[in-house]
């Protein structure tokens, strides 16, 4: 079975559950109890009444009368004394008799074959009974609700640490190499274990976090000298004045995609760095700035396979942010939108701390909606020779800043990116 409350709340419940069990044995003994004692004392009493009226007169001339609150009865009376229909059926011994709107208390007794009953009003006994059960109610639920404020208190207190533990292991820093260690903040007991647990997984991931980070930036950093050896060797064959225009063409693309994979290459390396320092040092330029760069960069590509290129300005804050990593992202998500878009448009929309990317292309199905940002996943398997890298790319940028990434349809066709790039960080 599974709980949808939280700890705190199920210690709570727990506490009240146990609370109101016991508090209501000890009530309903209360009650049993006082009502079985008080019954007995009745019958005692009301049964002494009956005998010191059999020994004060004989049957035949009887004279005294019972106490005010009691009736007197027997077979074959005078009077007021004969035994009425109702009663002529009750078993020797004490009974409860109800009369219209009044209960009494009765005593019968058989003496040589004659029938004695004595009643007695017992209004003052049920009045005694409304209250005791009144008292005893109302202890039930001041019972409870202390109950219920004893166990928030204690839940608090049992929760503390935990919530301490889960915040402690939410902070960011403690996937840095320095975070110290969070067993010792806790005494030997479940929550100190947990918090063992805790920093042997951390300490593994921090050791897989620093693998991963070492090894983006060796094979970034290897990555540089080839990428320049290729790139002297475009500028080189494109001086040559030999070389015919197909050839050209296809040394032209050849340099270009050098100048992506060495954009990338240093996208890479600003990821792995772990300090915001060495991030902060990189060149600063604004969304303008970027959005135009690019915009010389892909308006040929664009045009060149017969789609429209819009740009809307709009009114973007002059706020600088990291080059390269904008540079990324917004590059990503024009190229995703020319690779997916065969007519129609691209269109570039600056706002005020982000921007919008739209396009008029075959969009993304809707089972891969939600998992577009995970690696290698692709919106159409059969397109271009594409790994499925960028757009995870750009997820894990703006994860990095502190940036949002959202996508949304649009109609009859096409996918809108939408950047958020708030505060540029320090």
């Amino acid at each position: 079975m599974e709980f949808k409350q939280s700890l705190a709340q199920r210690i709570i419940i727990a506490f009240a559950l146990m609370s109101a069990l016991v508090a209501g044995a000890f009530a309903m003994g209360i009650v049993a109890t006082v009502h079985l004692v008080e019954e007995k004392l009745i019958s005692a009493g009301l049964g002494g009444d009956l005998q010191r009226l059999l020994l004060m007169d004989s049957v035949s001339d009887w004279s005294h009368r019972p106490e005010p609150d009691q009736l007197f009865y027997f077979s074959g009376g005078p009077g007021d004394f004969e035994l009425p229909k109702d009663l002529r059926h009750l078993e020797p011994g004490f009974h409860e008799v109800f009369r219209e709107q009044l209960s009494y208390h009765a005593m019968v007794e058989v003496v040589d074959g004659r029938r004695y009953v004595l009643l007695q009003d017992q209004s003052d006994f049920e009045e005694r009974e409304r209250v005791l059960f009144a008292v005893v109610l109302v202890g039930f639920v001041l019972s409870l609700a202390l109950a219920v404020f004893l166990g928030w208190i204690l839940a608090r207190k049992v929760m503390a640490p935990v919530v301490r533990l889960a915040r402690q292991v939410r902070h960011r820093d403690q996937l840095l190499g320095l975070a110290p260690p969070l067993a010792p903040d806790y005494a030997a007991d479940e929550v100190g274990e947990l918090a063992v647990a805790f920093d042997a997984t951390l300490g593994r991931l921090r050791q897989a976090l620093t693998r991963e980070r070492l090894f983006t930036s060796d094979v970034s950093h290897e990555l540089r000298t080839p990428l320049m050896v290729l790139a002297s060797s475009c500028e080189l064959l494109l001086e040559n004045p030999g070389i015919d225009q197909r050839g050209r063409a296809q040394v032209e693309r050849i340099a270009r995609a050098c100048e992506e994979m060495r954009e990338l290459v240093q996208t890479f390396l600003m990821l792995a760095r772990a300090q915001h320092e060495d991030a902060s040092m990189s060149p600063q330029q604004t969304v303008s700035q970027v959005a135009d760069g690019l915009l010389n960069l892909w308006r040929e590509p664009i045009e060149s396979k017969g789609l429209t290129l819009d740009f809307e300005r709009g009114s973007p804050a002059n706020q600088g942010y990291n080059a390269t990593l904008l540079h990324a992202v917004m590059g990503n998500l024009l190229r995703n939108a020319l690779h997916y878009t065969e007519t129609g448009f691209i269109r570039l929309t600056l706002r005020g701390t982000g921007f919008v990317v739209e396009d008029s292309g075959v969009g993304i199905p809707e089972e891969k909606r939600e998992a577009m940002f995970e690696p290698f996943v692709r919106g159409s398997e059969k397109r271009g020779e594409g790994l499925g890298l960028g757009l995870s790319l750009v997820q894990r940028i703006c994860e990095s800043q502190g940036w949002t990434v959202s996508l949304t349809t649009m109609e009859p066709n096409g996918c809108r990116f939408e950047v958020e790039l708030g505060k540029p960080r320090a």
